[in-house]
């Protein structure tokens, strides 16, 4: 695993490699994750802390992600599409180990490997379960790899990829191979994107837009597609096709964290 310095993440050779579309958006993240300033929550207790592995790799010169889908046997998220990854265990030197860890456990992604450079790590996300989730950006330069992962049993049921872009520009899904519409993995009449707007307690009452992607598998969607429409906008230095938030959507993650709070006290003094 390569942790380097920002300004040295990929050789060379790996570099050269890449089509210029997708070199633009390794040298866009590389210099935002290592300018960005984020929150300190270490002090957190460590079951209320996670970290998810966002591993990315090119092919036909564009970049794709790797997903998994949650076994529906879990008692959370079952069934629903996740990047790999999960809580701090105490043993865990800090959140890139955790990401790692999990990435290990669920689909055998091998630990320190030569070929997974990582890129920095992202702001957190907070989920529905008010654990503060932090992606850990990573670009694998030996996609033959992928063809190895074996999906642990119990946990994951299927591991699959999706293309970066079409994550700011959905319609470009329809290049690859999709599940039906109105199939149980999509069971929208929507070509490829569906949204919905909820106002959330948790959130102080405030509006939280919910994106969905249509997939060769489990759609893409909650925390899920919030990291990767971040991420997505920053590789490519674009917005998203459409519009990104609701217009009382709270979007600075100390904001989330204080509403958060704020709905956890009220309710411990009630």
């Amino acid at each position: 695993m390569n942790t380097k310095p920002a300004e040295a993440l990929l050789p060379q050779e790996v570099l050269d490699a890449l089509s210029d579309s997708s070199r633009a958006c390794i040298e866009n993240l590389t210099n935002y994750l290592s300018s960005l300033e984020r929150p300190d929550f270490s002090s957190n207790p460590h079951n209320k802390l996670a970290g998810v592995l966002v591993l990315l790799y090119e092919e036909n010169g564009e970049l794709r992600v790797l997903l998994t889908t949650r076994s529906k046997h879990l008692r959370t998220h079952a069934g629903q599409t996740a990047l790999p990854g999960g809580k701090k265990d105490p043993s865990d030197a800090d959140l890139m180990a955790t990401a790692f860890r999990e990435a290990n456990e669920e689909v055998s992604l091998p630990l320190d490997c030569p070929f997974i450079h990582v890129l920095g790590l992202m702001q957190p996300f907070i989920s529905l379960h008010k654990i503060l989730v932090t992606p850990v950006v990573a670009f694998l330069s030996q996609p033959k790899l992928l063809s190895s992962l074996k999906a642990a049993e119990g946990e994951v049921s299927h591991i699959f990829t999706h293309p970066l872009k079409a994550i700011l520009d959905p319609t470009l899904a329809k290049e690859g191979p999709l599940v039906s519409i109105g199939c149980e993995d999509w069971p929208y009449d929507s070509d490829v994107y569906n949204t919905s707007d909820s106002v959330v307690q948790m959130l102080g009452n405030t509006t939280y837009r919910m994106h969905r992607f249509r997939t060769s598998a489990s759609p893409i969607k909650g925390l899920t597609a919030d990291i990767l429409i971040k991420l997505a906008e920053i590789a490519y230095a674009r917005p998203t096709k459409y519009e990104r938030y609701a217009p009382d959507q709270l979007r600075n993650i100390k904001d989330v964290v204080d509403a958060v709070t704020k709905h956890t006290l009220s309710l411990a003094s009630q």
